[in-house]
């Protein structure tokens, strides 16, 4: 029995607590050397399309929860200080409430699942945690929820992902490997929320479906003079402006040299027929990022995002855990991200791919298949405990699939069966809420300033 078989790891996690305390998880505490936010922000601003920062700005100044979603690299400076266990996985590296959402898997079912993976590394399973629940905090606390149920929110992540982790370390490999949350799950867990919540999911689910390419195909593209689609421009989201066709040709051949040999024949039946620059989320605004429209033999789409992938935030601050034979190098940080995904999600899309053309990498996935998500900011008090809840079981299963039933075991041996560790990390959450509001203020003063320059409505 796998369960048996994994007593010696289980021990293991238990004798971890006399070294590193499931309360010491609780400490929020600013290091002496933290580095300004701003600057740490200004910093990752200069290596970005200068006509792209100010929407940068402006996006991250409309809330708190904003700040906090743009500012992933200042939160890892913050947890480098934080206690952990020693016991790595696959983390998201940016793992708020925000980056869990809806998509449709190769059989065409949909999931709920971790879906951003701009920072995933290998390293500490804590952080995740840590900013899972503290985005949960963040939002309620944004949303004016009382101290208790923003508390309440954090816990619920917590306490999830530690009773879900027992089960995964209980599992033989293929099982774990082949878990995974479905939206009937999801819905089944945010149906206790009352009513109002059971009809938003139920939306939100039936939006998903409807979030295909030929679905966007109006909207996005216009016929041209010689009957062909292109691409519209809405400047300064999407423009053709600053669009090198050389270039993401180059990136369009280095994709399909990643892709498995039926996918490379699948994407080639399609044609290439226009590319234009796209602004995407709030932290990776002023990255090199495209949209690239294909259309088959009988004009049906295919929409792919070609997105940069720069240094994640865990090997930025020298957090990444090394792994033996496995290094990012010469494959590329396209690379890096595409193995993560691969590696946390139940089931990728299965044109994801990655490249590099002049100097940067980028990595490539459909734009549009079945996508969708859950506004947590709009959510009320006990909903937003039960989407803490979802959210905190899917961040488990990936980092039990990525890491395997033994580190899985380690985990749940450390995590134990009590509420120690939900009750330290909700305790974690509060104080680095508050610790958000602080940078956020700081951050609209440099703009009010004049410091940073932010266009606002885009």
């Amino acid at each position: 029995m796998a369960g048996t078989a994994r007593t010696e790891e289980l021990s293991e996690g238990r004798n971890r607590r006399h070294a590193v305390a499931r309360s010491d998880q609780a400490v929020w505490e600013p290091p002496p050397n933290r580095p300004d936010p701003v600057d740490v922000i200004e910093a990752q601003n200069r290596t970005r399309l200068a006509d792209l920062v100010p929407v940068r700005v402006g996006r991250m100044a409309q809330s708190p929860f904003a700040f906090l979603r743009g500012s992933a690299l200042v939160m890892a400076h913050d947890l480098a200080a934080t206690a952990d266990t020693g016991f790595t996985v696959q983390v998201c590296g940016d793992a708020h409430v925000a980056n869990f959402g809806l998509f449709a898997s190769p059989e065409r079912n949909l999931l709920f699942d971790v879906n951003d993976f701009d920072e995933t590394d290998v390293g500490p399973w804590e952080w995740d945690v840590k900013r899972l629940c503290a985005s949960a905090a963040v939002v309620a606390r944004q949303s004016g929820h009382q101290a208790g149920e923003q508390q309440a929110a954090a816990r619920a992540a917590a306490s999830s992902y530690r009773t879900h982790m027992a089960e995964y370390a209980a599992m033989g490999e293929l099982d774990l490997w082949y878990a995974r949350v479905d939206a009937q799950a999801a819905s089944k867990i945010l149906s206790s929320a009352g009513a109002a919540a059971r009809a938003e999911v139920r939306a939100d689910v039936r939006a998903a479906r409807r979030h295909t390419a030929q679905a966007a195909l109006p909207g996005l593209t216009a016929l041209a003079p010689d009957g062909s689609r292109r691409i519209v421009d809405h400047p300064p989201l999407v423009s053709h402006d600053g669009v090198d066709d050389d270039l993401l040709r180059s990136v369009a051949s280095g994709h399909l040299a990643s892709l498995p040999e039926d996918r490379r024949t699948l994407v080639g039946r399609f044609e290439i027929v226009d590319y234009a620059r796209k602004v995407v989320g709030v932290g990776s605004v002023g990255t090199r990022c495209f949209i690239g429209l294909l259309m088959d033999d009988v004009g049906l789409p295919l929409l792919l995002q070609v997105k940069e992938a720069d240094t994640s935030a865990l090997a930025a601050v020298g957090a990444v855990a090394p792994v033996p034979g496995r290094h990012v190098g010469a494959a590329g940080e396209g690379w890096r991200v595409v193995d993560g995904q691969r590696r946390m999600q139940a089931a990728s899309d299965v044109f994801l791919g990655w490249a590099s053309a002049d100097g940067v990498d980028y990595y490539l996935r459909q734009l549009r298949d079945m996508k969708g998500s859950i506004d947590a900011v709009s959510l009320a008090p006990a909903a937003l405990a039960d989407y803490g809840e979802l959210c905190g079981w899917v961040l488990a299963r990936a980092h039990a699939r990525s890491a395997g039933g033994a580190t899985a075991a380690r985990i749940a041996g450390y995590l134990g069966t009590s509420a120690t560790f939900d009750d330290a990390v909700s305790s974690f959450a509060l104080a680095y809420a508050e610790q958000n509001e602080r940078d956020y203020a700081v951050f609209v003063a440099a703009i009010k300033s004049g410091r940073l320059s932010a266009e606002t409505g885009v």
